[in-house]
């Protein structure tokens, strides 16, 4: 089954803590856009700026050039997964081998150019993938879901890695994903930017999960 995560992408810690009283009253597990401003040129808080309330779940993206540099400031948060991205200029797997020695997932985002029997050694390393579909480091995006092509290619090389989806998820195209196989769906601005962010993640898991035919 599909489940809805919130994004949290933030600039200063005030917007930070805006975003997260958001969505605190329905949600246990969020996604947050960490960058260094080089991988993703959009500003976010620091490492040391990312804080959550102790029984949620954390997922952080972690939009980094240089992943070594940042895995044990990390780390050191004890969030639930990193996700680090396969287009770095460096050996991924001992990062993720690292983060999994520490007890946290390790995960990895493909962007739309990379092709995942490219990078079958780190898929293979990894506990989770995410499908990126948007621009790095901004709300909304467009979903192509011609990326779902990605879900069966990667499911040949980790039958049992979870496949996350990150960019332009909305109401109208939430089941297509959930029935193209995206276990995580990682949503921002149709829930941060709506009226009403609660009713609007009730509809996208109201789509995730509903029965019929594609």
């Amino acid at each position: 089954m599909s489940v809805v995560v919130p994004t949290v992408l933030a600039a200063t810690p005030e917007d930070y803590k805006l975003s997260l009283e958001r969505v605190h009253t329905f949600i246990n597990r969020v996604h947050v856009d960490f960058s260094d401003g080089t991988l993703a040129p959009t500003p976010t808080i620091g490492s040391n700026q990312i804080w959550w309330p102790k029984e949620w779940q954390i997922d952080i993206h972690a939009m980094v050039a240089d992943p070594a540099m940042h895995v044990d400031t990390l780390i050191a948060l004890q969030p639930t997964l990193i996700i680090f991205h396969a287009e770095v200029k460096m050996d991924l797997i001992p990062v993720l081998q690292k983060v999994k020695a520490s007890g946290i997932k390790a995960g990895v985002a493909v962007q739309r150019p990379t092709v995942p029997s490219d990078i079958s050694a780190v898929l293979s390393a990894a506990d989770h993938v995410t499908v990126f579909s948007g621009n790095l480091g901004e709300y909304g995006g467009t979903a192509s879901l011609m990326q779902l092509e990605k879900v069966r290619l990667i499911k040949n090389i980790n039958a049992g890695i979870e496949i996350g989806w990150d960019g332009g998820i909305t109401v109208e195209n939430a089941f297509s994903l959930a029935q193209g196989g995206v276990d995580v769906m990682y949503v921002g601005s149709a829930i941060q930017k709506a009226a009403d962010p609660k009713a609007a993640y009730d509809s996208l898991v109201k789509e995730v999960n509903k029965q019929g035919v594609m």
